[in-house]
């Protein structure tokens, strides 16, 4: 029998504000363990809740660039479960009027764009952090309660751990470009949990689903939903019967790990939140903040094609990350050619970040100072081997490239009437290879352009000098 697997996810980003979503506690990734919270964060007695209105109009702009409805009515309601990293024993979170509804995003599968839809976005707040010290214990960083999460629940839309790596990668590109959240999985700001079935092709009805929660990495999701794939086909094959689970991946062992049978709906007993009121979303703010969504990488990517020339393979790398985006456009700026500014960030800038802690904001090596260094070499004054050491010298010392190649005596000898004189000088002492050379064997040429660069410390400008070996050749013929 043959299956059919069936995947949606649930992401949860956590988004780009001050403070938390329900008191005014600052929000500080790598801060000292549980030196963040206050009473309202912590579910004291008493204590009343505050709307964060920074993350209200964030969720609305993720809900926007998700292509989703917005509400004009939303509210909180409470989630209410039991967990040592809850300290209230409730999460405030949207139940049945979520903040966006009814959206979707475009990725790309083999080639081939498919349509992943969108359920709904709605706000929440986040829970703490278990640290897990031994075997048998575990302590608690409330730090991150309170900080204000948009969860992002898909159809189940997805028919491959593939399509699902590819919707996920999607999704972070749009967040990151609308400047909702940093997306930083190894810091916990984006994490999801993914729901997985099989069913008999041509079957309608959905298999029994499990979750792997809490996947911190593309690569875990892929591992883990194709592990829970496998395992669901195995199952059925053999006549057994699938629980509805929630599951960890673990990557030492590269397999699923039961943590609990999962909870429906009805266990969290939702109700609407007795502390909040509802929020009316005007219209005039809505538009307000659509017009503030920064330009989204597709559009980005048709910009680059049509107005600078590029193939859709240079802008699809440029967009990556915003970050390189908005490198690569204040390098094209400063003055430098659009390819060579893609060739160069895509290339050796990206590679020197790859190896080292620092960012596209961070770097010596800024886009007036690429810019420039592309120009020294377009110019002729350097050739792309003297190039890689001035990027070499200008990303760790800071140079200016133009300055240094000054200093270090390193631009290219582009004298024509010196060049010229070399090349006769090298004929006149090698009659047998000009000989060779006139007769059409041109495996000596090697031979002519060698020793002059060796005459010129490598310093000739090699297509200039190419050019005038020819000519004075063709003079001997």
């Amino acid at each position: 029998m043959n299956f059919e697997t069936v995947i949606g996810i649930e992401v949860h980003a956590e988004l780009n504000t001050n403070t938390k979503m329900f008191c005014g506690c600052a929000r500080e990734y790598g801060a000292e363990t549980n030196t963040k919270t206050c009473p309202i964060c912590l579910g004291h007695p008493g204590v009343l809740p505050m709307v964060n209105e920074k993350a209200v109009e964030l969720a609305v702009r993720a809900a926007m660039a998700l292509n989703c409805h917005v509400a004009d009515q939303t509210k909180f309601d409470r989630k209410n479960y039991f967990y040592p990293d809850t300290p209230k024993a409730y999460q405030i979170s949207q139940f049945d009027q979520p903040i966006g509804f009814d959206g979707f995003i475009d990725a790309e599968v083999d080639g081939e764009t498919k349509r992943f839809r969108i359920e709904r976005v709605h706000l929440e707040e986040d829970a703490g952090k278990m640290n897990h010290t031994g075997a048998n214990h575990s302590v608690v960083d409330f730090n991150r309660t309170g900080a204000p999460l948009i969860e992002i629940v898909s159809e189940a839309d997805m028919r491959s751990p593939k399509e699902a790596v590819a919707y996920l990668e999607r999704l972070k590109e749009v967040l990151q470009y609308a400047g909702v959240s940093d997306v930083k999985m190894e810091e916990g700001s984006l994490r999801c949990d993914c729901n997985i079935s099989v069913r008999p092709y041509g079957q309608e009805k959905f298999g029994t689903k499990t979750e792997l929660k809490n996947l911190n990495s593309f690569g875990n999701v892929l591992k883990g939903l194709e592990f829970e794939e496998d395992r669901h086909r195995k199952l059925l094959l053999a006549g057994g019967v699938m629980r509805q689970e929630t599951l960890r991946f673990d990557e030492t062992k590269k397999q699923t790990v039961l943590m609990r049978v999962k909870e429906g709906a009805s266990d969290y007993r939702y109700f609407p939140e007795p502390d909040l009121v509802k929020l009316v979303l005007d219209e005039d703010w809505k538009e307000a903040i659509r017009a503030a969504i920064p330009e989204l990488p597709d559009a980005r990517r048709v910009r680059y094609q049509e107005t600078l020339g590029l193939s859709a393979y240079d802008a699809k790398q440029l967009t990556v990350t915003r970050e390189m985006a908005e490198y690569f456009e204040a390098t094209v700026a400063a003055g430098a050619e659009p390819k060579a500014a893609a060739n160069w960030t895509v290339g050796e800038v990206q590679g020197h970040l790859n190896k080292s802690s620092e960012t596209f904001d961070t770097i010596k090596l800024t886009p007036a100072r690429l810019a420039e260094m592309i120009e020294l070499i377009a110019g002729g004054t350097i050739s792309s081997k003297i190039a890689k050491q001035v990027f070499a010298a200008t990303i760790e010392q800071g140079v200016e490239p133009r300055q240094y190649v000054e200093e270090q005596g390193l631009a290219q000898i582009s004298d024509e009437g010196l060049l010229r004189g070399l090349i006769v000088e090298m004929f006149e002492a090698n009659p047998a290879v000009v000989e060779e050379l006139v007769g059409g064997r041109d495996r000596k040429k090697g031979f002519v352009i060698g020793q002059i660069m060796k005459k010129t410390k490598g310093m000739a400008n090699p297509a200039l000098l190419d050019q005038l070996f020819h000519e004075e050749l063709e003079k001997l013929k």
